[in-house]
């Protein structure tokens, strides 16, 4: 069989890392689905771009900001170089560009596996409240900012400790007012607004990853409970679990909205049972090679549904297996950093 051409965006393995780098990997272990991987990357200081052994091929890329037919041209350029067969994004900033794109690289022949405009507009952090009700769990008190008085109005009603985040990345603890206008600024000259103020929740973090089928069902669910995060959040060290009531989230939330494509739920089980959906992410996370490796391979089954390919029987995994993330060094010359600057591909 040839060779299926597969794009990866989200290779910036830093201390905040994107999923590409786990998607390419948990593709590279599917042996029975052929592949290219190209990895998309916007900056040359992205970890992905000198990973040659989960890479064939890298390139530089517009940034989402771009007009739509920016990114078109240079997908078709690409694709005359290598024929791309299917692209997987995986920021949440560039996800509205390639939703937009998704008819018009189909004619040209590159497959994507994405939610509606609808369906991604659902997962918007401001309007969790109403989302979460439709599927029986319950959110945090949350209240949204764009001045210095709304923050200190939203500290007032919430009081401290609280949340704060950005409308795409970035969540912090702050402990003072002083810490909440430090982070306030910080969010807005890196995100821009709506910068979320929420009330923390006490209890045991819980992830779910999938894949919806655009009809009310999945592809495969795993579901985890971190043990411990970095600053921001993030899961460093986790475990599988099998938790029936965030299961039957989950299963709710795919019927209510007929999600298409990967997503994350991010919640937190109170001590007495009960569910707080804190974030709906639209891709999959950093974290995603974790189902790999306990035997749901999500981005090759993702790949299979969007190049019309059987799909072979839905896994299970097993509770109680172990995740533990990790830094690691690459040693090299200059080279492919300055082919990367003169020719924005390698």
């Amino acid at each position: 069989m040839k060779p299926f051409t597969i794009a990866i965006t989200g290779i910036n393995a830093v201390d905040n890392p994107g999923p590409g780098t786990g998607i390419a990997r948990s593709l590279r272990e599917d042996n029975q689905l052929p592949t290219q991987i190209i990895g998309f990357a916007y900056d040359v200081m992205e970890p992905g771009l000198y990973m040659d052994w989960l890479f064939d091929r890298r390139y530089l890329m517009p940034y989402p900001s771009s007009e739509p037919e920016v990114l078109i041209e240079r997908l078709q350029q690409i694709q005359q170089q290598v024929g791309l067969d299917c692209v997987i994004p995986n920021l949440d900033v560039e996800l509205p560009l390639y939703i937009r794109c998704a008819k018009e690289l189909e004619s040209l022949g590159i497959r994507t596996y994405l939610p509606t405009r609808e369906q991604f507009a659902l997962r918007n952090k401001t309007q969790l409240a109403k989302v979460a009700t439709a599927f029986g769990v319950r959110t945090p008190q949350t209240f949204t900012v764009t001045s210095i008085q709304e923050l200190r109005d939203a500290i007032a009603s919430l009081g401290l400790p609280l949340m704060m985040k950005g409308p795409y990345h970035g969540a912090y603890r702050v402990l003072t007012e002083d810490e909440a206008l430090q982070r306030f600024h910080h969010l807005a000259a890196q995100w821009g607004y709506l910068i979320i103020m929420q009330q923390i929740i006490s209890g045991t973090e819980l992830n779910l990853v999938g894949i919806g089928d655009g009809k009310g069902s999945h592809l495969g669910l795993v579901a985890t409970k971190k043990m411990s995060v970095t600053e921001l959040g993030k899961i460093w060290s986790g475990v599988t679990i099998h938790h029936p009531g965030l299961l039957q989230a989950a299963e709710a939330f795919l019927q209510h909205t007929k999600w298409k494509g990967p997503f994350e739920l991010e919640c937190i089980v109170d001590a007495d049972g009960m569910i707080y959906l804190i974030e709906i992410n639209p891709r999959f996370p950093a974290w995603t090679y974790f189902a790999t490796g306990v035997g749901v391979n999500l981005p090759a089954r993702l790949v299979r549904a969007a190049l019309g390919l059987p799909l072979p029987a839905l896994p299970s995994y097993e509770a109680g297996k172990l995740f533990m993330r990790y830094t690691y060094e690459m040693v090299t010359d200059a080279t492919p950093l300055q082919t990367l600057v003169t020719l924005g591909e390698r």
